[in-house]
């Protein structure tokens, strides 16, 4: 992948947001740093993670979002949508909607292993203000993707970032997307996604998923 670089980099701190009946207390307003921010190995120094069920922690550690998917929704919302808006902690121009699990990105010091997609909630509906926003994103099929940290270090809006392919890929990011709303699974299938660096949490979904798929 050539001329991929950072656009901005965006941390978050813990808000109330109202939508409907309910108030939603989440960090994911996110707002591009002025300066370098320091990716660690659980976290991006400045931000707030308020559900560390879901989110979070070092399989988790950064979640990045495509500029070009950005201008996508952009052209279907009739407004712009500004960077950090989904709650990614890294903008970057030229990432590609898919990846496999375990391809990388090298940031300056900084190496970041792709491990999952990100599966639309109820936060991110509240966030745009429209209960049926989920359901957009997951039609649109543009979820963003969370990385595990194997090299700390600081980032900055304008880095440039080198993508490294996984030389033996297993799964893609999209094929665990569609797989998080797929019914009735192909169990060989998902016994070979364990074989990829999966982030935990989706590890134990796939894991449910082949336990139920054997049952039947």
């Amino acid at each position: 992948m050539d001329d991929m670089r950072v656009t901005s980099i965006n941390v978050g701190r813990e808000e109330a947001i109202e939508h409907g009946s309910r108030t939603f207390v989440t960090g994911i307003r996110k707002r591009p740093a002025g300066d370098a921010v320091h990716v660690g190995a659980e976290s991006v120094a400045g931000d707030t993670i308020s559900d560390k069920q879901h989110h979070g922690g070092a399989d988790q550690a950064v979640y990045a979002y495509s500029a070009d998917d950005y201008e996508w929704w952009s052209a279907q919302l009739g407004r712009e949508v500004p960077p950090g808006t989904f709650g990614e902690n890294l903008t970057i121009e030229g990432l590609p909607t898919d990846m496999n699990v375990g391809d990388r990105l090298l940031i300056g010091d900084v190496l970041l292993e792709a491990t999952a997609p990100r599966i639309p909630c109820s936060t991110l509906a509240a966030q745009m203000q429209d209960s049926g926003f989920g359901m957009a994103f997951r039609k649109a099929e543009r979820p963003g993707i969370y990385f595990r940290v194997l090299n700390e270090g600081e980032v900055s809006a304008g880095d440039t970032v080198t993508y490294i392919e996984n030389p033996a890929p297993v799964v893609s990011i999209l094929d665990l997307y569609r797989l998080a709303y797929e019914l009735r699974p192909d169990p060989a299938a998902l016994e070979r996604y364990l074989e990829a660096p999966l982030a935990e949490r989706m590890r134990a979904a796939v894991e449910e998923k082949l336990a139920a798929a054997r049952r039947t």
